[in-house]
């Protein structure tokens, strides 16, 4: 995922967003490596001081660690914890209004579980 420009987030942020990704997808498996933040960046075509800002925050928030002289790593445990957080933002921030959306357009749950995926 390379983090363009025409977002309206602080590209920082989006690029929090592909490390969480990345992680949750098992790309970054816990207790692997990181790529390094020089690395990130010209995989993003980004800054490597907004990428540093980036791995800061999610340092900061527990899910990565910093092994002086080795690198980044995936904290052990992190995919479950972004996982439970990601569940629990949809279900109270996305879920209701998606849920409403449904019910202004008649659409029944039953619908949308026998759709194939495109």
């Amino acid at each position: 995922m390379t983090v363009g420009k025409q977002h309206e987030k602080p590209v920082y942020v989006r690029l929090r967003e592909a490390i969480v990704d990345g992680i949750l997808t098992g790309r970054y498996q816990d207790g692997a490596p990181l790529p390094s933040v020089r690395a990130f960046a010209a995989e993003e075509s980004a800054n490597p001081l907004t990428v540093a800002k980036a791995y800061q925050g999610l340092q900061t928030e527990g899910l990565i660690v910093v092994r002086r002289g080795v690198g980044l790593f995936v904290v052990e445990g992190a995919r479950a914890r972004l996982r439970n957080s990601e569940r629990q933002q949809f279900l109270t921030e996305e879920w209701p209004a998606i849920r409403e959306r449904m019910e202004r357009l008649g659409i029944e749950p039953d619908e949308l579980l026998q759709r194939q995926p495109a």
